[in-house]
């Protein structure tokens, strides 16, 4: 039997980039945030204090955040975040629940600390917010409105 599909082709990084992002929900918005995880909570009434992980914000879209740390964080936990984008009235308070973790071998990436230390794993992990009022999403356009000026 022949398995070979004479129409198959195969696809580049980029074109394979420009699938993945299509598929998204909504758009990211490159940018850096810094900001410190205080606590992670579970919807189980599992608590995890005192953990102060800096964290680097990456990216963001009305659906989540994108980050960076060199501390590794549970999947399925969650934080609170007071996310600033633009002026002063564009703050965002929400719930972020981490959804994805991987580990980083490009250490280029700008982190929280400006310390170097070798030989440290650095993670990026992928989040969504949780019970984000649609009505919030004016922020989101103000600050996409502002970086394209």
């Amino acid at each position: 039997m022949d398995t070979h599909c004479p129409s198959s082709k195969t696809i580049s990084s980029v074109e394979m980039r420009r699938i993945v992002q299509e598929k998204r929900r909504e758009k990211r918005i490159e940018l850096t945030l810094f900001l410190k995880i205080s606590s992670l909570f579970k919807q189980d009434n599992v608590l995890v204090h005192d953990i102060e992980a800096p964290i680097t914000v990456i990216n963001i879209s009305r659906g989540g955040i994108g980050f960076l740390s060199r501390s590794n964080l549970p999947i399925g936990f969650y934080f609170n975040a007071c996310i600033q984008l633009g002026d002063e009235d564009a703050k965002l308070y929400c719930v972020v629940k981490i959804i994805r973790v991987e580990e980083v071998k490009d250490t280029s990436y700008v982190t929280y600390n400006s310390e170097e230390k070798t030989g440290q794993s650095i993670y990026r992990y992928g989040c969504e917010f949780v019970g984000m009022a649609p009505v919030l999403s004016y922020i989101f356009d103000d600050f996409e409105k502002s970086m394209e000026e």
